[in-house]
């Protein structure tokens, strides 16, 4: 597993549930992911949702496959209010939703961060770039608002 920076001192609890939140962006403890802001995926639209997994694979496919130059950063985050299953991978690829993956209108607080973590293989990487890509061409979205 990952080594993990936290500040539990500003955290709300130490038993409220987190989850990861891979990406790009340059975010603090303390700081709040919200809807209505450019999208790390797809034509980077406002974000109507905003998205969390509870598995650290996933995440790190978010920080790996998210735009932007910045560094590929996993943040472990709080919900501030309800979720549902995320339907960009639950029932079109995965039934069930064993990526455990979830998004949200409502914000989450950024409340540590995963400094070290294992990526994919960087051929694993660039095939899976590669197949957004297609899809891209095809007109298919990443990610369904």
């Amino acid at each position: 597993m990952g080594h993990i920076e936290s500040d539990y001192r500003n955290a709300q609890s130490p038993f409220v549930q987190t989850y990861f939140h891979g990406t790009k962006a340059d975010l603090k403890i303390g700081d709040y992911i919200e809807i209505g802001v450019n999208s790390n995926y797809g034509q980077q639209r406002k974000a109507n949702y905003i998205y969390l997994t509870a598995t650290l694979d996933a995440a790190i496919w978010g920080a790996e496959l998210a735009l932007g130059e910045g560094r590929e950063r996993i943040f472990l985050v709080e919900a501030s209010g309800p979720m549902e299953d995320d339907p960009n991978l639950t029932n079109k690829k995965f039934p069930g939703n064993p990526t455990l993956s979830y998004r949200s209108k409502h914000p989450f607080k950024v409340v540590g961060e995963i400094t070290i973590w294992q990526g994919h293989p960087a051929e694993q990487v660039k095939a899976m770039k590669n197949e957004l890509a297609k899809l891209k061409e095809q007109g298919i979205e990443a990610i369904e608002d």
